[in-house]
């Protein structure tokens, strides 16, 4: 009867600690077995291959020693001769593995102790692992948990079924935690450490705002209205923008709520964050106007290959723009992901008064002309010569007070002060080693040759080498703030789509690509691919 309670006595083990860790209950019988295997090992001999097996409806425990069936036995605890192994097992050759049962032991105080550690710790792996795959999954989720306790600034957060932590920087400024407070933060990431999985939660998240939206927005969740973006300045101030599939309902008051009850949730949960809510609209231009209320704007400018917006405002809404220390133009420039310039009417009169000065200024010494011909120039909108030398001759001759040899001695002007500049490029083009061959690409001009030569390319190869990037730049969004890149050609007006054709071109030429695979769109969106 002693030996049936024991078994017994296994099984009701392991189905406690099973429920107890929220964990298979193979897994702890598996555990088991190999901390049997451990102790037997200290009674038969280290050298020994013990096998434990508990078996999982009766709780029947059975030791064998597994032996290595070899020719000549080298290792007696681990192998058996061949004939010694083919009179227990008729079948068995060199290299099979025959067993021995081993009669039951008596775990002594140590065996025991390491027995018990072996299970400790392979459950705990176990637990471990159930952790990490469960909240794995929950990544982008809200939890909700109750504080553990505080260390240097981080809240270590009980979850029920874990730990998790806010790092002091994922809280919100100004935030206390205390022990048994009740916390709700959102799941950005789980990772596997040495010391076990580790459960990252923040409050300052924008997927934050987002999920609490949604809880407390029905049309969020139903997938009706969508948030677009969010910006934060955790704590203080916050700007979203919504959009909505059915035209029947109104994006921002479906998120404001009667009376403002669904955003005040969500602003009582971020500890009073003031919260915009614009609609949103693929119009860039109507976009930045409303993410800058409650700012008036006069007027906005574009600047789609830098995505950088020049925004005017009238003088005396400067400072309401800008926001108190560049909190509601830096809001909204994340939120659009474009940089804004703000400047005041005033600001820009003055810029615009020193761009006409500049034109003028390059009018007299271009054209050689006097300042009233140059200032007439400016003021009808020629902003270069290249302009004048291209443009139809009427269209000069149509300004008050030109009559057409007028329009054609500026014109031609113009073409000899180009062609002048050409030659000088020409020359310092050829000191710096750039080839001929490459004036055989369609838009490439003597100046963005010179360019080219500066940056050390100077055949065809080099150039077909290049990517879009490499000449035009490229932008990087980092932190709500956007970084710039110069490309080769960051003096020449030259877009995306023109410098990925000239690559094209000399790629064609260079042999790279055949004109058949040109007009392939893989060939079109500009394929990186090396020469064989």
């Amino acid at each position: 009867m002693a030996v049936s309670a024991n078994r017994l006595e296994l099984l009701q083990i392991a189905d406690a600690v099973a429920r107890e860790k929220s964990i298979d209950r193979t897994v702890v019988i598996e555990s088991m077995q190999d901390a049997i295997e451990k102790a037997a090992r200290t009674r038969y001999g280290a050298e020994t291959e013990v096998r434990a097996e508990i078996n999982p409806r009766s709780g029947e425990l059975r030791l064998w020693r597994l032996l290595e069936v070899v020719e000549t036995v080298e290792e007696p605890g681990r192998q058996i001769e061949l004939k010694h192994a083919q009179s227990k097992n008729g079948a068995a050759k060199i290299g099979d593995f025959v067993t021995e049962p081993l009669p039951p032991i008596d775990f002594s105080r140590i065996a025991a102790q390491s027995a018990k550690q072996v299970i400790v710790q392979k459950v705990r792996d176990a637990e471990r692992d159930r952790m990490f795959e469960e909240y794995s999954g929950r990544i982008g989720e809200i939890v909700n948990g109750t504080v553990k306790r505080v260390e240097y600034g981080n809240v270590i957060v009980d979850l029920g079924r874990g730990e998790a932590i806010i790092r002091r920087d994922e809280l919100i400024p100004r935030e206390m935690y205390r022990y048994g407070d009740r916390v709700r933060a959102y799941v950005y990431d789980v990772r596997r450490e040495q010391r076990g999985p580790q459960i990252f939660l923040s409050r300052t998240h924008p997927q934050f705002m987002a999920k609490l939206f949604m809880q407390e927005v029905p049309e969020i969740y139903d997938g009706i209205i969508t948030i677009r973006s969010i910006a934060r300045d955790p704590g203080s101030r916050a700007k979203i923008a919504v959009t909505s599939s059915d035209s029947s309902i109104d994006p921002v008051g479906a998120c404001v709520g009667m009376r403002g009850s669904r955003v005040q949730a969500v602003v009582a949960e971020l500890q009073g964050e003031k919260i915009d809510i614009i609609p949103w609209t693929d119009n860039i231009a109507d976009l930045v106007v409303s993410a800058l209320q409650p700012a008036d704007v006069a007027k906005v400018v574009l600047d789609e290959q830098a995505e950088r917006i020049e925004v005017v405002v009238p003088d005396e809404q400067l400072s309401l723009a800008i926001g108190r220390r560049g909190q509601n133009v830096r809001l909204a420039s994340q939120l659009i992901g474009w940089d804004i310039d703000i400047l005041t009417e005033q600001e820009e009169s003055e810029r615009r008064q020193k761009e006409f000065t500049e034109r003028s200024a390059l009018f007299m010494q271009a054209l050689d002309v006097d300042e009233m011909v140059a200032q007439l120039l400016a003021s009808e909108g020629f902003s270069s010569v290249e302009e004048l030398a291209y443009i139809e001759v009427s269209e000069i001759a149509s300004i008050q007070g030109f009559d057409e040899e007028t329009a054609s001695e500026i014109q031609q002007r113009a073409v000899d002060y180009l062609a002048a500049i050409d030659r000088a490029h020409d020359e310092e083009r050829k000191a710096l080693g750039v080839e001929d061959e490459l004036y055989e690409i369609p838009g490439l001009t003597a100046a963005m040759l010179v360019a080219l030569g500066k940056d050390g390319i100077k055949t065809i190869d080099d150039f077909a080498g290049n990517a879009a990037d490499d000449l035009v730049g490229w932008s990087e969004r980092k932190d709500g703030e956007t970084k710039r890149f110069d490309g080769t050609f960051k003096n020449f007006p030259v877009s995306r789509e023109e410098a990925e054709d000239m690559i094209m071109q000399a790629r064609l030429k260079a042999g790279w690509i055949t004109e058949a695979e040109l007009g392939t769109p893989a060939a079109e969106a500009g394929s990186e691919a090396e020469p064989a």
